[in-house]
């Protein structure tokens, strides 16, 4: 189960928050008995007693492995465990002597280890922060290659808790992995996603962390935002609902703002326009039903339009030329929250300190990595992760910034950060991020406070491409978000009867 409050913690924090039990009265092989407990109970919900093989380490996380190894064994589990080098401290060592069954070297467990049954990783955590060399890194990178079922504890051997990167080549592919307390950013932010399998946080008892709320790092999720969604009232008209704005490209290039607009619409705002050069009118009208549609000229002729509106969508298929530039700053002026992807980044890539001056906290930019770099040059390289560059790149800019891809961080200006955790590969097709922009701007119109409209437009767009699956196009995309929004809806305690006053 995630905490409900979906706290993220780095390898630092985890470390105070132990260190702040044991200092108010909890001893660390209590701690440490309770986690290998987790584990063993993870284990046993979904696996049958079957042959397993537990490998410790000499830290605290071969601790939590002797525990689980002992556990296991009381639940009619056939355990061999081995162990790579002697526990380090006091709490590892008891629990070392709790165990009663032999304790053999690594090397044969770790050959044998894709033989059939279960391999318990309780080798290196979260905490390691150099490459493994010596005979462990030859044990992690055989057992990587076995093919065996890994249940990881904490982390799978050699991926970094902090920056999800593996270190080196010696590092283990889990199926099951169980850390405590809080996630890891390694269990959101890819690979450590991908290597970590199924990830479960099981509770020891450290209670709260204490960290502010502006500086905390959340898994993005119903829980951040659900009570902040701009549901109407009973007495609610299309005009008090939001007007959001969509800037269409050419004639040739009108699809990507269409789908910004409808996913604009879908989600809630009122009144949607799409506002279209002359040429692309009868294009645009075409295709448009309940999307409103005004032309203009030029960016003199836009930025009225735009003062009509709460929030607008520029960028997609708008096209980097002077045209865009011009469009995105006479929007500047008007008041209204920007939402500005693709095409409005890349036409800021020579200045972006340009775009930056006319930024508000109420806007929203959305890049992917290439346009990332285009606005942020070196900024990515430079971070130890995706969540300091976003964080780093929201505070340059003054404005939100959401980093996409398959583990997407929103950050804000004040240093509030998300990692959306439901991405799923069915996204990767083209006028997704038109759709995701199109989903922000019209919580944005209803008057949701940015950062948390891109953290619910993250979440919402992800759970719509997870309940299509296979074969989803981005044209499917808007028509899948009122499924989302009815199950929202009643998990945040309403329902029909209650919009009506029943």
């Amino acid at each position: 189960m995630i905490p409900s409050d979906g706290e993220v913690l780095t390898v630092a924090e985890m470390r105070a928050a132990d260190a702040a039990a044991v200092a108010a009265g909890t001893p660390a092989m209590v701690l440490m008995e309770r986690a290998g407990q987790a584990v063993a109970e993870a284990i046993q919900a979904r696996f049958a007693p079957q042959p397993v093989r537990v490998l410790c380490g000499p830290g605290d996380n071969g601790g939590d492995g002797y525990v689980a190894a002992r556990r296991l064994a009381e639940a009619g589990f056939e355990v061999r465990l081995e162990a790579l080098a002697p526990p380090r401290s006091q709490a590892a060592l008891a629990a070392r002597a709790s165990w009663t069954g032999p304790v053999e070297g690594l090397g044969a467990a770790v050959a044998d280890a894709g033989s059939g049954g279960l391999v318990l990783d309780a080798l290196f955590g979260a905490g390691l922060d150099r490459p493994l060399s010596g005979e462990a890194a030859r044990a992690v990178r055989a057992l990587g290659r076995s093919g065996a079922r890994v249940i990881a504890v904490d982390t799978p051997s050699g991926v970094a808790g902090d920056t999800a990167r593996p270190l080196g080549d010696a590092w283990v592919q889990a199926v099951l992995t169980v850390t405590f307390h809080r996630k890891k950013p390694a269990h959101l932010l890819q690979p450590g996603r991908g290597l970590c399998g199924e990830v479960v946080v099981a509770d020891i008892g450290l209670g709260g962390t204490g960290l502010r709320a502006e500086t905390a790092l959340v898994e993005n999720g119903p829980h951040l935002w659900l009570s902040r969604m701009p549901w109407p009232a009973i007495v609610a008209h299309k005009h008090v609902r939001g007007r959001l704005g969509v800037v269409s490209g050419e004639a040739w290039s009108t699809g990507a703002a269409r789908l910004a607009a409808r996913a604009g619409l879908r989600v809630g705002a009122g009144l949607v326009t799409l506002l279209s050069p002359p040429e692309a009118l009868p294009v645009n009208a075409a295709h448009l039903e309940a999307i409103m549609l005004r032309g203009f000229e030029n960016d003199l002729d836009l930025e009225p339009l735009g003062e009509a509106l709460e929030a607008v969508v520029v960028g997609p298929a708008a096209g980097v030329n002077e045209a865009t530039l011009a469009n995105v700053l006479a929007l500047a002026r008007t008041g209204a929250a920007l939402v500005l992807d693709a095409d409005a980044l890349t036409v800021f890539r020579e200045e972006p300190e340009e775009l930056f001056s006319v930024l508000d906290r109420d806007d929203v930019l959305t890049p992917h990595p290439g346009e990332f770099e285009r606005l942020f040059p070196g900024l990515l390289d430079e971070s130890p992760q995706r969540i300091a560059a976003a964080r780093a790149a929201a505070a340059r800019a003054g404005a939100v910034v959401l980093l996409k891809g398959p583990d997407t961080v929103i950050a804000a200006p004040d240093g509030r950060a998300a990692i959306n955790g439901n991405g799923v590969p069915w996204l990767a097709t083209a006028g997704s991020g038109d759709v995701l922009a199109g989903l922000i701007g019209g919580l944005v119109a209803q008057g949701m406070e940015s950062f948390l409209a891109a953290c619910a437009g993250a979440w919402i767009h992800a759970e719509a491409g997870a309940r299509f699956g296979p074969g989803l196009i981005s044209e499917d995309l808007p028509g899948l978000v009122p499924m989302v929004l009815k199950q929202l809806y009643a998990q945040s305690g309403r329902d029909s009867a209650a919009l009506l006053g029943r």
